[in-house]
């Protein structure tokens, strides 16, 4: 049973390394972005809620996160374990998560922290929105959505730096490298990839 979580800034690349390691370990990619982001689409109620805050470059509040969270990991393919992918966000998420997987018997193997500066991420953000269309990555948007991780995410790596889980990697270079990178901090903590 392998259980990761990805932690970084917007555009460090954490959807494009959380569909490969999944792959890797066979286990479940959850991105709350995506998530949220297919709620949206298909105007749900949880959708509805959540787009105001996407579109301003908020976090959704926790209630939301935490429940779509717990019920996700509740499912039965990620019994066997899973990679998260932008949650938890803030220091409550932390103890959420921390509850859900003590209701579980469960803890998180490793924290993989990518690391990018801001100047190369606003360049990935704007590509992202031309190439993709995303309205929730205007130039506003985007400046906003950093200041909010700093200010909230961020502070997070702390905590799971004091309980010896965190790998920094820096998420910079070709997505083979950091992959590549990413592989060698997992076989370091003694977490093999399948073949």
């Amino acid at each position: 049973m392998t259980r990761l979580l990805l932690i970084g800034p917007p555009g460090a690349g954490k959807g494009t390394q959380a569909v490969l390691l999944a792959a890797h370990f066979g286990i479940p990619a959850i991105s709350t972005g995506d998530i949220f982001r297919s709620n949206v689409k298909n105007e749900t109620p949880l959708g509805v809620e959540a787009k105001g805050y996407m579109d301003r470059g908020e976090y959704v509040p926790s209630t939301l996160t935490n429940a779509l969270i717990r019920d996700r990991l509740s499912q039965p393919d990620a019994k066997r374990g899973f990679l998260l992918d932008g949650y938890p966000r803030t220091a409550d998420q932390v103890a959420e998560l921390d509850k859900i997987l003590v209701e579980s018997s469960a803890r998180l193997d490793v924290v993989v922290q990518l690391r990018a500066d801001n100047k190369e991420l606003v360049r990935r953000l704007a590509h992202r929105a031309e190439v993709e269309g995303r309205g929730d990555d205007t130039p506003d948007v985007i400046a906003r959505r950093l200041d909010v991780y700093d200010e909230q995410t961020a502070p997070l790596i702390d905590i799971y730096v004091s309980r010896g889980l965190v790998a920094m990697i820096d998420g910079l270079g070709e997505i083979e490298l950091v992959t590549k990178r990413i592989i060698e901090a997992l076989n370091a903590r003694g977490l093999e990839l399948d073949a």
